[in-house]
């Protein structure tokens, strides 16, 4: 069969169109893989087996050479993204400090978790060897390979709740703060309250912290109400607990919440009180110095909450207060592009174009390097300002 040129033509024209379209299509959809942690593999003597930890980093890790807080979550392999994400969320809201999460996964829950045998579950009673492994491998790994501080947290669920409150009984000194979500406390009639009537103390050597929770679960609710008392009675203030009835929740929905709450629990005392903004550098400095005692590591006033008082400045009208808050920042986290990006906008808006110039470009270098989201918004800035300096 025989073809025209004149339809030759034409599939040659649909064939560009066709081309020009798959060129657009591209162009609009450049894909990019978003992070979240990494899996590693560490072999337990303890155990004897290999065990697989996920480890998610906040995303400002890079910024600072500070030591931050560790979250440890049993059942990693379900609570891994949910935990990520609530650290990562509170962060950013100003709720809780940075966070390294470093996520368990199982092997045998049922032998790890459980502290004593029952005859019911073949494999139980290996919470000590478990706890070994957590404090002597794990946690060491962790401590040597990031920047860990010494406030370390554990978070379980159901018989990781269990472990939890075995963790507080058994060795209180490893973790200072704990989560545990609806913990099946009636384990093996009952043992962990019975071991609470004698191990709770009046006195620790640093401060801990206890959420716990429960859904609309009736057959946990006795033991549970019993453990909450035993606290009050035995510990008096050296724990600080908070105990709460999720009644409209369920075994499955209570973890996503107590996570986030938990958290919030713990660091009830991280949040910056409006007041005290208002007050100055000085004043909040003076708060993360509070925050350092109770959480037992050094907390630096984050580098937001000083952009926040310097951007409360500039919006008064006071831009050379705003511009010694931002060279502040500069000082105490000099590897960030935003505290740059921040101090060249002050600058800009006193007319000051070179020392703006100076500073965006500062903040567009380290965007480029650093990958930073902001970084078209870095060189727009220097594009503008660039404009307007008398060379």
């Amino acid at each position: 069969m025989k073809t025209s040129k004149t339809n030759l033509s034409k599939l040659k024209q649909i064939g560009i169109l066709l081309l020009i379209f798959s060129f657009s299509l591209n162009s609009f959809s450049q894909k990019e893989k978003i992070t979240l942690g990494e899996k590693i593999t560490i072999h337990s003597k303890i155990l004897n087996e290999d065990r697989i930890i996920l480890i998610s980093l906040p995303d400002n890790y890079t910024d600072t050479d500070r030591k931050i807080p560790v979250l440890y979550v049993l059942d990693g392999n379900i609570h891994f993204r949910q935990a990520s994400g609530a650290a990562d969320y509170m962060r950013r809201q100003g709720l809780a400090p940075e966070m390294i999460v470093v996520a368990v996964t199982n092997v045998d829950r049922n032998r790890d978790f459980s502290p004593v045998h029952s005859d019911r579950i073949p494999t139980s009673g290996g919470a000590e060897k478990f706890h070994n492994f957590l404090k002597k491998e794990l946690i060491s790994y962790v401590d040597k390979n990031y920047r860990a501080s010494k406030y370390k947290i554990l978070m379980g669920h159901s018989l990781g709740g269990v472990f939890a409150t075995y963790s507080l009984l058994e060795y209180p000194d490893v973790f200072d703060a704990y989560i545990a979500v609806s913990p099946y406390l009636q384990y093996a009639d009952n043992y962990i309250n019975s071991q609470a009537e004698l191990k709770l103390k009046k006195e620790y050597a640093k401060p801990k912290s206890f959420y716990m929770t429960v859904g609309e679960e009736p057959e946990y609710l006795k033991v549970l109400d019993e453990f909450s008392e035993l606290i009050k009675e035995k510990s008096d203030n050296a724990i600080n607990l908070l105990y709460v009835q999720m009644q409209s929740e369920n075994h499955g929905t209570t973890p996503y919440l107590s996570l986030f709450n938990g958290l919030r629990f713990t660091f009830s005392d991280w949040i910056l009180p409006k007041e005290t903004v208002s007050k100055g550098l000085q004043a909040i400095d003076e708060h993360y110095k509070q925050v350092s005692k109770k959480y037992n590591y050094e907390v630096i006033t984050p580098e937001n909450t000083i952009n926040l008082l310097g951007y409360q400045y500039l919006q008064a009208g006071e831009t050379e207060k705003a511009i010694e808050i931002f060279k502040k920042n500069v000082t105490r986290f000099p590897n960030s592009a935003n505290v740059y990006d921040s101090l060249g906008e002050a600058y800009e808006k006193n007319e000051q174009f070179k020392l703006a110039k100076k500073n965006y470009q500062k903040a567009y270098d380290l965007g480029i390097v650093q990958l930073h989201r902001a970084t078209l918004i870095y060189k727009q800035n220097l594009e503008r300002v660039s404009k307007l300096v008398v060379k």
